[in-house]
């Protein structure tokens, strides 16, 4: 910033920064629903770069008419490049010292992309997954969090006991999200919500893959209860996530409904909030 520009800020009337006299302190004022470039973690390929939707937010202290909006794009700018699990509390914490805040919010969702493989061909093809960060962060303490949405196929126990031939099966979009402590890979969580399922899905199939699917749903089946239980069964022995939700939703072929199920992990209280708005 020039010294001309710097002598203009400085006359330019701060209207944010007076006094408000209402008395009622914000839990969180910011920005909401920021498209942006960003640059994430692959375990493939060192970096992905994909177009992410932000939400930044800080507490507001009573006196404090409104937030300085400006500076949650800057920070963003400074970072854009460099967005993943290990440096996501850095960043938190200094958005919550830029508006010397007692508390800061972020949460960065971003569509995904794994290559994967066909079971039998070999043919490749990329599926995306609809993953979040997310990070709460206090004066004393931190809470970090990810989330991932994983398409699979689920095939009903029920129909495969009581039919002669077949069994109806449907995709299931399971919303898994973990709080951790540790870096893990957005590969290896989706892989284990992928592994709980009758199936998981595949960008590219060829016929030999096409009964291979369908083989291996039909030894596998799930109701959606099954499905979140199958998850949370392996989330359970990672120590690395103390607190976990899961969901599932099947998209019925046999019903104008779908079906749902959720289950959760409490884990030790922690500070911050967990919530995604």
């Amino acid at each position: 910033m020039s010294s001309m520009q710097s002598a203009l800020q400085r006359q330019l009337r701060d209207v944010h920064s007076e006094e408000d006299g209402r008395r009622l302190e914000l839990e969180r004022a910011g920005v909401k629903g920021l498209r942006y470039p960003i640059c994430v973690l692959d375990r493939a390929n060192g970096q992905q770069h994909t177009v992410a939707e932000i939400d930044m937010s800080v507490s507001l202290p009573h006196r404090r008419r409104g937030a300085h909006m400006s500076r949650f794009v800057e920070l963003l700018n400074r970072h854009r490049r460099e967005i993943d699990i290990r440096r996501f509390r850095a960043l938190c914490a200094e958005l919550r010292r830029d508006h010397a805040a007692s508390a800061a919010h972020v949460t960065v969702k971003f569509p995904y992309f794994v290559e994967k493989r066909a079971p039998v061909s070999g043919a490749e093809g990329l599926v995306d997954y609809s993953c979040t960060y997310g990070a709460s962060v206090t004066a004393d303490a931190a809470e970090l969090w990810v989330s991932a949405e994983v398409p699979v196929t689920s095939l009903c126990p029920c129909s495969k006991a009581i039919s002669r031939h077949g069994a109806h099966n449907q995709r299931s979009i399971v919303r898994v999200k973990v709080w951790f402590s540790r870096f893990f890979w957005l590969e290896d969580l989706i892989a284990l919500v992928e592994e709980s399922a009758s199936c998981d899905l595949y960008a590219l199939l060829k016929r030999p893959d096409e009964k291979w699917v369908t083989e291996r749903a039909y030894e596998r089946p799930r109701f959606v209860e099954d499905l979140v239980r199958e998850v949370g069964t392996r989330l359970r022995r990672d120590r690395n996530f103390p607190r976990w939700e899961v969901e599932a939703e099947s998209l019925e072929s046999i019903h104008a409904h779908s079906a749902y199920a959720r289950l959760s992990y409490p884990g030790p209280a922690r500070g911050g909030s967990a919530g995604e708005s």
